[in-house]
């Protein structure tokens, strides 16, 4: 498993090979950069990244902004854009699809969820997925293309059920990359056949004479009937691991203690906000660890991830602490002050109690709701914000990087990569 901690994040960095990364990426043994759980949790910041990856490169190897990596950390930036103007909107389909809402079944049938469709590309990829909480971008499209597409299962009940099993699950990235798959948010709907996985996958994955080793012109018929294919799920599988709506016991998570802040000034940090504390906190500032309980009933984790936050929790303080918002709402009238670092999984809860910072971003704030990628990415590349630009300072070689201000016409993969990068 992944381990949580910032020297574990930093060593990653520093492996971060950009050449093959940009050369490799689509391949599921390809040189991915495996850093997106400690973004998601804030352990990383998207300029922290960048820049770490950048000064790592050898000098002739440098990173401009027109590199892949660049383009990648893009999704992530757009999706919070989208996410941040919309709001719960993502949570519905954002048009519809090849069929009408109805059409789709809810909940995710068990023969996928116990890895025993008989497809080996599904079944692997929900093995590695229950085993090592993550999965390579192409995976992941393939099994939500799968479930939606085939299976006629809605895209928002794949969402929630494979978000609770990831390490680095973000409600906008994941979501917003369901609803591309279904065409929800998208001109049409994202299919792949057998010939895709075998060019991405090892082959234990190769699914040659199943219902995918056809042409992409009958799974695009197949997509836009009500109908789902003919299943045969083999007898055994894999045991689901169960979602938790609280911290197992032993990451030592306790009740509030008022007594503690009366009159204190208060750093929250919380499952999306991981990171090094700010150097300018006072010397007598409590650090406290907040867990809300109403965020988890609505989404629970698998025990690797809660183990993933709490133990990078517990390197920041050793208050740790889970309660309703009601209760942390009460607990905190009597202290001084209470900041933290601002994160939409949360916000709404937060700001009741709460002052929030923002979150060091990588990319300008685009004040208009933009409707695609390619708009967006127009938009902050006019203007490079100094996160960026210093990120991408000039290479040990005292050369200046070339700027971002005319990214390419086409920036790469029309796919979105649901884990950033």
């Amino acid at each position: 498993m992944v381990a949580p901690t910032l020297a574990a994040a930093q060593a990653r960095l520093a492996a971060v090979d950009a050449r093959a990364y940009a050369r490799t990426r689509n391949a599921l043994d390809g040189a991915v950069t495996g850093l997106s759980p400690w973004i998601t949790h804030g352990v990383l910041t998207l300029p922290q990244v960048l820049a770490g990856i950048a000064a790592a490169q050898p000098a002739d190897q440098r990173i401009d902004g027109q590199h892949k990596l660049v383009f990648e950390l893009g999704w992530r930036g757009y999706f919070q854009h989208v996410w941040s103007h919309r709001g719960d909107a993502i949570l519905r389909s954002l048009h519809e699809g090849p069929l009408p809402d109805g059409a789709y079944a809810r909940g995710v049938p068990l023969d996928v969820r116990e890895a025993r469709t008989g497809l080996p590309v599904i079944d692997q990829a929900v093995r590695t997925l229950y085993a090592t909480g993550t999965l390579h971008n192409h995976a992941r499209l393939w099994l939500a293309s799968y479930l939606v597409h085939l299976r006629k299962v809605h895209w928002r009940s794949g969402a929630e059920w494979l978000i609770g099993h990831l390490l680095d699950g973000d409600v906008a990235s994941n979501h917003l990359s369901w609803q591309w798959v279904a065409g929800t948010s998208s001109h049409k709907p994202y299919l792949f056949n057998a010939d895709n996985v075998a060019s991405h996958a090892p082959p234990a994955w190769h699914s040659p004479g199943t219902v995918l080793d056809v042409p992409y012109e009958l799974l695009d018929r197949i997509a836009r009937l009500p109908r789902p294919v003919p299943t045969q799920p083999l007898p055994q599988g894999v045991e689901e691991p169960p979602l938790l709506s609280s911290p197992p016991a032993a990451l030592e998570f306790t009740s509030p203690d008022a007594a503690l802040l009366q009159g204190r000034d208060i750093w929250l940090v919380h499952p999306w906000a991981l990171g090094d504390l700010p150097a300018e906190l006072p010397a007598d500032t409590v650090v406290l660890g907040l867990v809300v309980n109403e965020v988890h009933n609505l989404r629970p984790w698998s025990a690797a991830r809660w183990q993933f936050v709490g133990q990078r929790m517990a390197e920041l303080t050793p208050h740790r602490w889970r309660a309703t918002a009601r209760d942390w709402r009460q607990v905190l009238q009597g202290a001084r002050s209470v900041q933290t670092t601002g994160n939409l999984h949360l916000q709404r809860t937060l700001d009741t109690f709460a002052t929030s910072r923002p979150a060091e971003a990588l990319f300008p704030e685009v004040d208009r709701p933009c409707t695609s990628f390619s708009q967006w990415w127009t938009r902050v590349s006019r203007a490079p914000s100094p996160a960026l630009l210093a990120a991408l300072a000039p290479s040990r070689s005292g050369e200046p990087h070339e700027s971002i201000d005319h990214p390419p016409a086409r920036p790469g993969d029309r796919r979105p990569r649901w884990h950033r990068p």
